[in-house]
């Protein structure tokens, strides 16, 4: 650490952790006369474990990858809800909505008046987070992300005015989530623990969130998948999610989630999956750039020890394996024509690739889709 090195580390206002604590929702609430819940259609029927007491309006029209379309819609919701409280009640996705409906619903800010850092000028409205995955982290963040499907890229906010007022991590909530969304989204939960921690810009405050993270997914993440009503792995994986999100708002990713969005964007593929396949090739490509902690990465997650690329890149391969998720980018539908666009819109994205503790070019970023394939 140095005199020079500071960071800004911002957290929800207050957080519940624990089977049942979704019900303390509308304690905290209290007499809340208006609210709009922000949910999936899978997840809009968890609303009544809130408690929430008042009108209640639920938009429930949010996909996997939510885009400025689905943002008007929100909006247009809330606008006619005119909530005195927002919950957010479900993925990333939904809580990423949820965030920017309640900065800017009462407003006049547009989408690209607020995308950047430090834009949205003001937040009256309440924020409550409810997580019902365990993998974006973004009940614990400042950022929001939406997808441009014109660009086919991601639109970036990122502003204290977007963190929750409450935050809720309910393992019970998180007791139907498949297997395959269970391993995909923890192994996006450690990316950002590991894309921190190695991250040009590291910081020793936030290397320990990303330790604790690391080390529960090696504990918890193979003990979810087997057994989705494994209440302590359950919790233990939604920990790990939360430590990830706290990681992005000082430090944030590097390379793995650049090359994952673009096979959100243009092959949409969930963000976690893509995640997924992506972090045992970058997590080796950076290896002799940050041998040490690449080291610690490895040991937590059960590796055997390794020293070379490509010894490392088989070990992660297998640990991503094993939880169930298929690593070929063909099986989901790539094909080689598609691999210098990835590659190109991957480059671009400099606010994360210059992160990365290795330099990489746009002819490597092609070579780790081609060996993804």
């Amino acid at each position: 650490m140095t005199p020079a090195r500071i960071i800004t580390l911002h957290q929800p206002a207050r957080l519940e952790i624990g089977a049942g604590s979704a019900a303390r929702v509308g304690e905290w609430a209290g007499d809340a006369e208006r609210v709009l819940v922000i949910a999936s259609p899978i997840t809009a029927g968890f609303v009544d474990q809130l408690s929430l007491r008042g009108a209640i309006a639920i938009f429930d029209d949010i996909p996997g990858e939510p885009d400025t379309g689905t943002l008007d819609a929100a909006l247009a919701a809330a606008r006619a809800a005119r909530p005195e409280l927002v919950v957010g009640l479900g993925g990333g996705s939904v809580l990423d909505v949820a965030k920017l409906v309640a900065a800017m619903w009462d407003g006049t800010q547009t989408l690209a008046e607020v995308a950047g850092p430090n834009r949205v000028a003001r937040r009256r409205t309440r924020l409550v987070q409810v997580a019902t995955t365990a993998g974006t982290g973004s009940e614990a963040g400042i950022r929001a992300l939406i997808t441009d499907p014109v660009a086919k890229t991601k639109i970036a906010v990122e502003s204290p005015h977007l963190i929750a007022d409450l935050a809720v991590l309910d393992p019970v909530l998180t007791y139907s989530v498949p297997p395959a969304v269970t391993a995909a989204t923890g192994v996006d939960a450690m990316a950002h623990c590991v894309e921190a921690f190695t991250n040009k810009n590291a910081h020793p405050v936030i290397d320990g969130f990303a330790r604790m993270g690391i080390d529960l997914v090696g504990r918890y993440l193979a003990r979810a998948v087997r057994d989705g009503s494994d209440t302590e792995a359950r919790e233990g994986m939604m920990l790990a999610s939360f430590y990830g999100g706290i990681c992005l708002g000082p430090v944030n990713t590097a390379a793995g989630h650049a090359l994952a969005y673009p096979l959100g964007t243009r092959l949409n593929l969930p963000h976690g999956l893509a995640n997924a396949i992506i972090f045992p090739h970058v997590l080796a490509f950076n290896l002799s750039a940050v041998p040490s902690k690449t080291a610690e990465v490895a040991a937590a997650l059960g590796f055997k020890a390794q020293s070379e690329e490509e010894g490392l890149l088989n070990e992660a391969r297998t640990f991503c394996r094993s939880l169930g998720i298929q690593m070929s980018l063909s099986k989901h539908g790539a094909n080689q024509d598609q691999l210098a666009q990835f590659a190109s819109d991957a480059y671009a994205i400099r606010r994360l690739m210059d992160n990365n503790p290795r330099d990489m070019s746009v002819d490597e970023v092609q070579e780790i889709f081609q060996a993804a394939l």
